[in-house]
């Protein structure tokens, strides 16, 4: 089981109130929330393994290179020396080290690889899987690694992670017309908003499927834009030659990585704590009560 860290610490964040607090009244939502969600997860899927897949840059550079507007609407600070700074709510951003010292405490993997995505380090891990593997995110971009022959699925939360939706190829091919390759050319010829990706003006969701369906994949749409006897409108045909720049490069940026180099690790589902003393000192100093407690007897299957 691989979790899209980031995606779910969001949710609970704004899932739980903010009036779940640690004794000297910090708010401590998220870290609360997230181990409810990695308890209910474990009880409801019974993984093996589980790692907690972090942004140790959640706007690479590389992507930003070659498409300028990724991500550029939620950054708070650009630098130049490392990663810029992500607009994060004033009461998330001191949770987060939390729950990293909490994961690492538990004894949870916890992978992040600079300058890369959670969602290149889950790609990765996907590639290299020789069993089933779950992915669990709030982030549809993710779709693109179903892969039924080797059991890789989405569970995309619904209602906390309680009611989960599974993505499998039935799913997709249903919803949006495609697979989980599919949905890359997609994605970036619909374009996607909250990721700052512009898409083809004209070439919405509906009209992207229909492409997709009737050429195969991007290369076969550019192909058929430039063979006058394809069966492209001319303005399908005009935008998409307009668009070949753009085209050109977003597949890289919008196609999660499978070549992260990843730390050594060990992802076997803790039955105990790794550092006991450490996690008692953060419990006591969080107020994690009963969130950490029941996680622990969870474990302890």
């Amino acid at each position: 089981m691989l979790l899209d860290t980031a995606s779910l610490y969001f949710r609970a964040y704004y899932g739980v109130p903010d009036s779940v607090r640690a004794p000297d009244g910090t708010p401590v939502n998220a870290v609360r929330g997230l181990l409810d969600f990695i308890t209910r997860l474990v009880q409801d899927h019974h993984p093996d393994e589980l790692v907690a897949c972090m942004d140790a840059d959640w706007r690479p550079h590389w992507r930003v290179e070659l498409i300028p507007s990724y991500k550029a609407h939620r950054v708070a600070e650009l630098t130049v020396t490392g990663p810029d700074e992500e607009e994060i709510p004033d009461t998330l951003s001191p949770q987060v080290p939390v729950i990293e010292d909490v994961l690492d405490a538990l004894g949870i993997a916890r992978v992040g690889v600079e300058p890369y995505e959670a969602d290149d380090v889950i790609g990765t891990l996907a590639g290299l899987a020789t069993g089933p593997v779950d992915i669990v995110t709030g982030d549809r971009d993710l779709y693109q690694l179903v892969d039924d022959a080797r059991g890789v699925r989405v569970l995309y939360p619904l209602k906390g992670v309680g009611t989960l939706q599974v993505t499998d190829e039935a799913w997709l091919r249903e919803k949006y017309g495609v697979n989980g390759p599919g949905y890359v050319d997609l994605a970036l010829l619909r374009g996607d908003p909250s990721d700052g990706l512009p898409g083809v003006p004209g070439i919405g969701e509906k009209t992207a499927a229909k492409l997709i369906d009737a050429y195969g994949d991007l290369a076969g749409i550019m192909a058929a834009v430039a063979d006058p006897s394809s069966k492209l409108t001319p303005s399908q045909r005009k935008r998409l030659d307009e668009a070949r720049d753009y085209v050109a490069v977003a597949p890289k940026v919008v196609r999660v990585a499978s070549d992260v180099p990843l730390p050594a690790f060990d992802p076997a589902l803790p039955a105990e704590p790794r550092d006991p003393a450490a996690l008692d000192a953060l419990a006591a100093r969080w107020g994690l009560g009963g969130s950490l407690e029941r996680l622990l007897a969870t474990l302890r299957g």
